[in-house]
């Protein structure tokens, strides 16, 4: 950092302050994590300097028998991680993973059906503000109003109804596991394709502490930066390829392509242009640890967090979407507190507490208000929280929910946060 303190001294100050913030805070947004000190170090290599346009061995550029070998390393440690046949780590995101989806299987106009943001979903699931929203005709599907589940009779009903071109499956504040098999009955039933954003959960998937979505879907897109662990990006997956059933053949012999041909072409040169040769090192240093023992630790410990965090709450009173969770977050309903997500959320900064308001299912509130607020666990099991952590971590969060305006309260909260940070150090 010595470079970036002499030449900009401006943007060195606002780096250590955040360095700061990220030490001394608890992070509990579900979809941060901290990053290896290799992975880190990785995403600032020189591959920053390479354009790579292309794919190993097929480049549009000279001087890339360094990047092919990066690459096709990232794309065995991966496809090993996620007993996949095919995977394209070039994406830049997970939307950008989502957006080659969309490109490769779906036409303007066409149906998607997708998880309800307003019950959990995401943006690239048919938002009418999201370019998935506004391309293509969206549906929805969301969760039982008393139970806070899914209701697969609902969504094999909604998808007679909708006849959707392609089913999405994956959320950003679900805090349940799913059943591909019958999710990919449904999509059978209605001739449907079955994809699965596996952003929040990619992690727990790759261990196995959560069903493997990709011996039933059609396609997986992923970011590689929540439960994962690794560098800010995306990443697409097969299970199992071969000729695509939407009748895409190649122009010069007629033969179908396969699935896995679709989609390269449409992460290049469909949406992008060169990929991010550093990052996809990072990529490649971070499937390589989630390979290790120690990561399914990790996601155990994870796991375990996240249901002592439920449990405390519940025991405090508090609603939680769904009573429970089977991941590594939690979406609390705050309705019955008096409290809406936006003021906690602000509180709860002020003693050093990172969340994010969420909207809860049926919530009446805007996005910009919300009645609750979503926890995670990844970040700060990285640091080395357990259980007994988490439970504290409940019963800080409720301190500070009871008396939201009283500044000697946040006080006196920070102070403790800053204690059980100090003995867990970030870096």
């Amino acid at each position: 950092m010595n470079t970036i303190k002499s030449q900009d001294p401006a943007i060195f100050d606002l780096l250590q302050k955040e360095t700061i913030r990220q030490n001394d805070n608890l992070e509990l947004i579900a979809s941060e994590n901290f990053a290896s000190k290799a992975v880190m170090e990785t995403n600032g290599c020189t591959l920053t300097n390479k354009y790579a346009e292309g794919y190993p061995g097929k480049r549009y550029y000279g001087g890339c028998e360094y990047a092919d070998v990066i690459e096709d390393l990232a794309r065995e440690r991966a496809k090993k991680l996620y007993r996949a046949d095919w995977v394209n780590v070039q994406p830049h995101s997970g939307a950008s993973a989502n957006a080659a989806v969309y490109l490769a299987v779906m036409k303007p106009g066409e149906t998607l059906l997708g998880f309800d943001l307003a019950h959990g979903g995401h943006l690239t699931h048919g938002s009418p503000v999201n370019f998935s929203g506004i391309y293509f005709k969206p549906e929805f599907y969301g969760v039982d109003e008393h139970t806070g589940l899914l209701d697969y009779d609902n969504i094999r009903d909604k998808a007679k109804k909708v006849q959707p071109k392609l089913i999405s499956i994956g959320a950003s504040a679900y805090s349940r596991d799913y059943d591909y098999e019958t999710f990919r009955a449904i999509a059978d039933e209605v001739g449907a394709l079955l994809w699965m954003d596996m952003a929040h959960t990619a992690g727990l998937i790759a261990t196995g502490n959560l069903n493997d979505p990709l011996p039933h879907t059609h396609v997986a897109t992923t970011t590689t930066h929540k439960t994962l662990r690794g560098p800010r990006g995306g990443m697409i997956l097969v299970g199992k390829d071969g000729p695509n059933t939407l009748g895409v053949v190649a122009v010069k012999s007629g033969r179908t392509k396969n699935w896995s041909e679709l989609f390269d072409s449409a992460v290049f040169p469909g949406t992008q242009g060169g990929p991010l040769m550093h990052v996809v090192a990072a990529k490649a240093v971070a499937y390589q640890e989630a390979l290790e023992p120690e990561f399914k630790e990790y996601q155990t410990q994870v796991q375990a967090n996240a249901k002592a965090l439920a449990n405390r709450f519940l025991e405090l009173g508090y609603t939680i979407v769904s009573n429970g969770t089977d991941n590594h977050l939690i979406l609390v309903d705050l309705r019955n507190k008096n409290i809406t997500g936006k003021v906690a959320e602000e509180a709860l900064d002020q003693a050093a507490i990172t969340v994010n308001k969420n909207m809860v299912p049926f919530d009446t509130e805007s996005p910009f208000i919300t009645s609750g607020i979503r926890i995670g666990t990844p970040a700060m099991t990285t640091r080395g929280f357990k259980e007994n952590e988490f439970i504290e971590i409940a019963n800080l969060i409720d301190k500070v929910i009871q008396k939201p305006e009283s500044e000697t309260n946040h006080k006196a909260v920070a102070k403790r946060v800053k204690e059980m940070c100090d003995q867990y150090p970030l870096y």
